[in-house]
């Protein structure tokens, strides 16, 4: 608190400014702003309806790309059964009781990305879409339900992942004119619903496809994909079915079995394809992908938050460090365009490098070498290694952040500068495709006592990938976590599907690659805690903590 004699003198400083500025000026201080970017002035036409789309896109794309290390999407992949950290410097979920805690900054992320960005600017643009006088804005109804439809699937998205992430949440689905500090939690369950009203409508009026020149706008099949997905957490398991048939019966979308795209005549299969640089979006040839995130090298708004797609560095061993020595003592390796720079903070697993790949480790070309490197040759002509394999290590450090398997749809285009140090890329981020979709549907049939079908699903994504098919009875929900990491790892957020699914604890105990790690984590860790930043500005009514969290 400042004292009544500093703000005495405060105020005797402003004012005698405000006095000595007004006798030295004779021009009027009157102002006329060259330019008013308030909502009322956006939002006035469709041209201004679709700059604030973009708006939300831009959000969209932060959950993925905004920062690196801690605040990333990687927190979505640590600690889990799927991954652990590499790097020594960084410690998330290394140990849960000491690092989920309600001021966690991973903790706070996820909220504030959800109503600071998402909420708010999906509820603006709705709010305004439906105002009477928007009516004029639009060639028709249609075209105006087309945009609140998009607003609508990224809002359904947004309490999707709060409610996956930390169970019950505020229902904010308006825009307020006055602060508000009296927010209440709704259930979980009750957050599903809100996002189904939304999903369902988005599903209604969203359009089947997009020119080229509108690649990576929300169609659809996006909706009914994650309807599928927030249906089963309601136990509508007709409904998911449906949902996803709509997509997968829409003759829109077709698993890829056949090579394509922009290296399709290189060494490589078609599972490789799917990620190499430039075959993300429909208009490669890749019919499987649904939702597709743009990032553009040095194009204004295109590069996404800290510039461009960060997988490989989170993902790709820190190989290029000095630090991985050969047998001679030399630096074993120098900074490659063909591997580009990672640093080791996402490591996964032998859980993903070796267990789920047991029964078809040669035949599975997921585990192929052109998805998995899992061999290495030195690279640098200093050391008399050069050329050689690298042999088996045993080292902590060189296995867990300097050289381990490194997933290769991390892989793609670099810099136009030419730059590879930064360890980005500029390909484009697949969030969801059609393989995902069969797998949705096959968890719905499981869980409504129905494995036949499961298994079909299953069997249709293994069949594209040469692994051998599985009956009815090797259905379980187990058995479907397996299939979502040979097929979706790096690109599912597998935090979120563990907690919706409410077994990540026990696959943590079982898969999780440290002690520690295995050791900490508590039922309660099934959520995030609320931010205690949220609880704290929310002084009007009690924003209820989760249970056994402090």
């Amino acid at each position: 608190m400042l004292s009544q004699y500093l703000k005495r003198r405060i105020l005797i400083i402003l004012a005698t400014g405000i006095i000595i500025f007004s006798q030295g000026c004779s021009k009027s201080l009157d102002e006329v702003p060259l330019s008013n970017l308030s909502n009322t002035a956006v939002l006035k036409d469709s041209i201004g309806f679709e700059n604030y789309i973009t708006a939300l896109h831009q959000g969209a794309r932060d959950e993925f790309t905004n920062t690196d290390g801690i605040n990333h999407n990687f927190n979505m992949q640590f600690g889990t059964d799927i991954a652990t950290t590499g790097s020594p410097t960084i410690a998330p979920f290394r140990n849960y009781e000491t690092y989920l805690t309600s001021t966690q900054l991973v903790v706070g992320f996820y909220w504030n990305w959800a109503y600071g960005t998402m909420l708010l600017r999906a509820n603006t643009i709705i709010a305004y879409a439906g105002k009477p006088e928007a009516a004029a804005y639009w060639k028709s109804d249609a075209q105006r339900n087309a945009i609140i439809a998009e607003a609508r699937f990224f809002r359904g998205y947004t309490f999707n992942l709060l409610a996956n992430l930390y169970g019950g949440v505020p229902l904010v689905d308006t825009i307020y004119s006055s602060p508000k500090a009296d927010f209440t939690r709704a259930s979980r369950k009750e957050t599903y619903e809100q996002a189904v009203r939304d999903l369902e409508f988005a599903s209604q009026w969203l359009p089947a496809t997009v020119p080229k020149a509108r690649e990576g706008r929300i169609v659809k099949a996006a909706a009914d994909h994650l309807l599928a997905e927030v249906y089963i957490s309601l136990e509508m398991y007709d409904k998911s079915v449906e949902a996803a048939t709509r997509v997968i019966n829409s003759g829109l979308y077709n698993l890829m079995t056949i090579r394509f795209g922009s290296e399709k005549s290189k060494p490589g299969d078609v599972f490789s394809d799917l990620f190499r640089n430039g075959n993300q979006n429909r208009s490669s040839g890749n019919l499987e992908s649904i939702y597709v995130l743009q990032i553009e090298d040095q194009t204004p708004g295109g590069q996404g938050g800290t510039g461009g797609n960060n997988n490989l560095r989170g993902w790709a061993p820190f190989y290029s460090s000095g630090n991985f020595r050969a047998p001679d003592g030399k630096a074993g390796f120098i900074l490659a365009d063909s591997m580009g720079r990672g640093v080791g903070w996402v490591r996964p697993n032998n859980y993903f490098f070796y267990d789920i790949w047991k029964d078809n480790w040669e035949n599975d070309m997921r585990n192929s070498t052109y998805n998995i490197r899992r061999t290495f040759v030195y690279n640098n002509p200093g050391s008399t290694f050069f050329g050689k394999i690298v042999e088996k290590r045993t080292l902590a450090d060189d296995t867990m952040f300097y050289m381990f398997p490194t997933i290769r749809k991390v892989e793609g285009n670099l810099p136009k500068s030419g730059d590879n140090s930064t360890g980005r890329t500029f390909t484009d981020m697949m969030v969801y495709r059609l393989a995902e979709t069969y797998l949705l549907r096959a968890e719905a049939y499981f869980r409504k006592g129905e494995p036949g079908p499961a298994a079909d699903d299953i069997n249709a994504v293994r069949a594209r990938a040469g692994a051998k098919l599985i009956g009815s009875g090797d259905v379980t929900i187990d058995y479907i976590l397996d299939e979502r990491a040979r097929e979706l790892t790096v690109e599912e957020p597998r935090r979120r599907t563990l907690c919706r699914m409410g077994n990540l604890v026990e696959r943590v105990r079982i898969y999780n690659i440290r002690p520690d790690t295995r050791s900490s984590i508590k039922d309660k860790h099934l959520f995030f805690p609320i931010p205690q930043s949220a609880i704290d500005a929310n002084y009007g009514a009690e924003l209820k903590q989760n249970p056994d969290y402090n």
